[in-house]
């Protein structure tokens, strides 16, 4: 699998859209991914607008619990990687990062309403 930096400061303004979820490997048994030192692993779904743009929302994928991020607040991706892969027919961009951080000061926006 090809990995490729993501230039985090042209992206725009990134806001949490989905707060971080443990990211399952197995739906029978519930069993948490984990990482090669053994971290459980989370997903945190971002919404991305660069300017004058549509937002996109990506998934990434972070070893251990971020904390402190609600739904609607900004956050900080600090080691952004893409990954190329293939399954057969199918093909995509999957995303991991260092860490996933609230910026301080950017409370979220209030649920059901406009802020």
């Amino acid at each position: 699998m090809q990995s490729i930096p993501v230039d985090t400061a042209r992206l725009g303004v990134l806001r949490c859209a989905i707060a971080p979820e443990a990211k399952i490997t197995n739906t029978e048994t519930q069993e948490v991914k984990r990482d090669r030192d053994g971290n459980p692993v989370y997903t945190v779904a971002v919404t991305v607008r660069q300017d004058g743009r549509r937002i996109s929302v990506i998934e990434i994928a972070v070893s251990g619990q971020p904390t402190g991020i609600e739904e609607g607040q900004i956050v900080k991706v600090t080691g952004l990687m893409a990954f190329a892969w293939q399954m057969g027919d199918r093909h995509g961009l999957s995303f991991r990062a260092d860490a996933i951080t609230p910026v301080q000061g950017t409370p979220a926006r209030a649920k059901g309403g406009d802020a």
